[in-house]
């Protein structure tokens, strides 16, 4: 057959034809649909790599760290004031690197990197002391403030959310004085619920670890004179009105180094000593100089512990209530009641009790119902009074 397209052998009259072209491709309803949602999630992607916090969440990466590397430990949080009179926990303004000292067991250390912009409280490291805030002393390791002005009282402080709604904080003591009443109450209390630790305890340093790991904020309990002493008695180191100034100093730090990674410290009995200003006033300026906070039970109208503390510039909280009294699920639940209607009323509200099984078991489900209600469990750290965050 000829082929047309030679110019010599065209017929007359005839043109020649260009190829047809293969017919328009049309798109698919579903594949519109497809290519519209790939942008979407190419354009939110985008949105998020670039945005500063919002959806940003803590990022915690270990790696080995080699055991002649000495660390150095910092910490994970800082705080801040927030409204009202309770301080927050500070942001701070882009991820911190935490070198974790490694454990005395001689266990590699890690490299923690955290987002800071997150709320929360990093468990992997709460139970172990900063170097930075710990000297030594005769009986143990004691609380100091950093070279870079950090305080015990700001490093070991639980995160809390900084709302304004009504504030409840519960203070359970006596733990490490029944080794089953501390173990089954660190397992069963919300890690919003404040431990505090007797200097009389055993095993301090490991219930410490523990409570610490569940998200706990602890305290320690410092014996102070009561009335009819030595018939009532506190317990060995107690400080009392007649001692020295150096003797109870000499038993403040013995109870101090009891463990570490506390906040403050609560008294004891004491309704003679915390009366006493010359006595009381050489104390509080030592937890000052250290960075510890101060936590009175409220069980003295004649306390002079708000002065001092204002004086000295230590933080402080006053108890409302203690919650337990009486020893009886019905009574506790109606004290906690009432320590919602005062957080309810003022903003917030301190109650203290023992770790009993009854009190224990109360406070959980209370604290369970009390949530749903819109009351917010805090730490200690964020309801007191702090005189250098005015």
């Amino acid at each position: 057959m000829a082929d047309f397209t030679k110019e010599i052998e065209r017929p007359l009259g005839q043109s020649v034809r260009a190829p047809a072209s293969p017919p328009a491709r049309r798109l698919g309803r579903a594949q519109i649909v497809v290519a519209l949602a790939v942008l979407t999630v190419v354009g939110a992607s985008a949105l998020i790599a670039f945005d500063e916090k919002p959806f940003r969440r803590p990022v915690v990466v270990a790696t080995p760290v080699p055991q002649e590397t000495k660390p150095v430990e910092t910490a994970a949080q800082t705080p801040a004031a927030p409204p009202e009179s309770a301080p927050q926990r500070k942001k701070s303004d882009g991820p911190q690197i935490i070198r974790v000292q490694p454990t005395d067991t001689g266990g590699q250390a890690g490299i923690v990197i955290q987002d800071a912009s997150a709320v929360g409280q990093n468990l992997s490291v709460a139970h172990l002391p900063d170097k930075a805030l710990i000297e030594d002393g005769e009986g143990g390791p004691l609380p100091i403030r950093s070279a870079d002005g950090r305080r015990p009282f700001d490093v070991y402080a639980r995160p809390w959310s900084g709302a304004r709604g009504a504030r409840v904080a519960i203070v359970i003591g006596g733990l490490a004085v029944s080794q089953t009443g501390t173990q089954s109450a660190i397992a069963k209390l919300p890690g919003e619920v404040t431990l505090a630790f007797a200097s009389q305890g055993n095993s301090i340093g490991r219930w410490m670890q523990e409570a610490r790991r569940r998200g706990h904020e602890i305290v320690m309990q410092l014996p102070l004179e009561p009335f009819d002493y030595p018939n009532v008695n506190p317990g060995r180191s107690t400080l009392t009105v007649d001692a020295s100034e150096e003797e109870n100093l000499k038993n403040l730090r013995w109870v101090l180094s009891r463990t570490t990674n506390y906040t403050a410290v609560m008294n004891y009995m004491g309704a003679r000593f915390s009366t006493d200003a010359q006595a009381f006033g050489p104390v509080m300026a030592e937890l000052g100089k250290r960075g510890i906070g101060y936590l009175d039970d409220g069980s003295s109208a004649r306390s002079v512990a708000p002065d001092l503390a204002r004086k000295d510039g230590v933080p402080l909280a006053v108890a409302d209530t203690a919650i337990d009294g009486v020893q009886e699920r019905g009574a506790i639940l109606k004290k906690l009641d009432e320590l919602e209607a005062t957080a309810r009323a003022k903003g917030y509200a301190v109650g203290t009790g023992s770790a009993f099984n009854v009190t224990v078991d109360a406070v959980v489900s209370w604290v369970n119902e009390a949530k749903k209600r819109g009351v917010e469990i805090v730490p200690i750290s964020a309801v007191a009074t702090d005189p250098e965050r005015k």
